[in-house]
C-alpha cells in the first residue's frame, strides 16, 4: 500500500489523504459521537420527564399532608367527649349564646336545645358537625323562634357519633 502511495502524484495524494481523512471522521461519528449522542439525549429526555412528573405531583403533596391532618383531627375528635365538641364547635361558630341546655345521652351521644338560633347558622354547625367531627342528626325536633323573626329557631337535637 506504501508503494502504492509513493507512486501517486502530489494532487493525487492530497486527494486520497483527504478522502482517507473525511472517511475517518465518518467512522469516529458514526461508531462513537452517534451512540454516545443518542444516549445523552435520552437521558435529557428521562429528566425532563421527571421534572415535568415533579412539578405535577407538587400540589398534590399538599392535599395529602392536608387530609393527614384531617384525619387527625378526626381521630383526636373522635376520642372527645360529645359534650366537649359540642361546646368548641359551638363557640367556634358563634351559637353558643343561643344554647340552653346541652345533656349527654350515651357516650357517644347528646342532646342539645336551642332557643332563638338562626336556622341557616344552626344547619351549616351541624354540616361541621358531621364533616369534621362524625357526629350527625339522630332526631330533632325544629319549631318557629320565641321571638318572632325571620328565620329565628327553637330547636332540639339529639347527636350521636358514628362508630
Amino acid at each position: 500500500m506504501r508503494d502504492w502511495f509513493a507512486s501517486l502524484e502530489s494532487r493525487e495524494k492530497l486527494f486520497v489523504g483527504l478522502g482517507a481523512l473525511i472517511v475517518g471522521v465518518a467512522l469516529v461519528y458514526g461508531f462513537v459521537w452517534a451512540p454516545l449522542d443518542k444516549s445523552h439525549e435520552a437521558v435529557a429526555t428521562s429528566v425532563d420527564d421527571w421534572r415535568r412528573s415533579l412539578a405535577e405531583l407538587r400540589p398534590l403533596k399538599g392535599l395529602a399532608q392536608d387530609s393527614r391532618q384531617n384525619a387527625r383531627s378526626t381521630t383526636t375528635a373522635g376520642q372527645q367527649a360529645p359534650i366537649i365538641v359540642v361546646d368548641q364547635t359551638l363557640r367556634s361558630r358563634g351559637l353558643e349564646q343561643f344554647r340552653r341546655r346541652s345533656q349527654p345521652t350515651s357516650s357517644n351521644g347528646i342532646r342539645v336545645e336551642f332557643e332563638n338560633v338562626a336556622f341557616d347558622d344552626l344547619v351549616l354547625w351541624l354540616g361541621d358537625l358531621s364533616e369534621q367531627h362524625a357526629m350527625h342528626v339522630q332526631a330533632g325536633s325544629v319549631s318557629t323562634g320565641s321571638r318572632p323573626a325571620p328565620g329565628r329557631v327553637n330547636a332540639t337535637l339529639t347527636l350521636e357519633r358514628a362508630l
